[in-house]
């Protein structure tokens, strides 16, 4: 990171900046042509490394994506407040950001896909324990990006 200045190495600091982030960008590279997909996400931490899961259909080309080509880069960011000035180069933002790479997999097991499902609907409402249709369970497409490398920023 060349602004170290700006570099949040605390991973409590982390996990709050994640808590107010609402949306995941997941970055697929698609033969050449970049294909950014902004995703609701739930997380995960366990042993200092990160699972951030998400939802979707069981077909197209997030899907295909991620069994072909799965490594893959995300960003999420948070808090932006743009700081004006009356010279252009003066100009500022105040942002906290995250962002990094890791590997996009569909999630296969029933159980961990429920987990990633009670993960998302917590990320995004705060609640625990939510039911979900058996059918819409089996229709639903939960994916998993495990993450191997991040790093988060912020400036005032």
């Amino acid at each position: 990171m060349r602004r170290k200045d700006r570099e949040v190495t605390d991973p409590a600091k982390i996990q709050d900046i994640m808590e107010r982030c609402t949306c995941c960008r997941v970055g697929f590279n698609d033969g050449g042509e970049v294909y950014i997909v902004p995703l609701n996400f739930g997380y995960k931490i366990s042993d200092d490394k990160y699972t951030l899961y998400f939802h979707g259909a069981g077909a197209g080309r997030k899907f295909d994506l991620a069994q072909a080509k799965p490594y893959v880069g995300f960003e999420m960011d948070t808090n932006y407040l743009l700081h004006t000035a009356d010279v252009a180069c003066e100009f500022s933002a105040r942002f906290q950001s995250i962002i990094g790479n890791g590997t996009f997999s569909l999630v296969e097991d029933p159980a961990e896909k429920l987990e990633g499902l009670q993960l998302v609907m917590f990320h995004a409402t705060g609640k625990k324990d939510w039911e979900f249709n058996p059918m819409m369970l089996k229709m639903v497409a939960v994916f998993k990006l495990e993450v191997s490398k991040l790093s988060c920023k912020e400036h005032a």
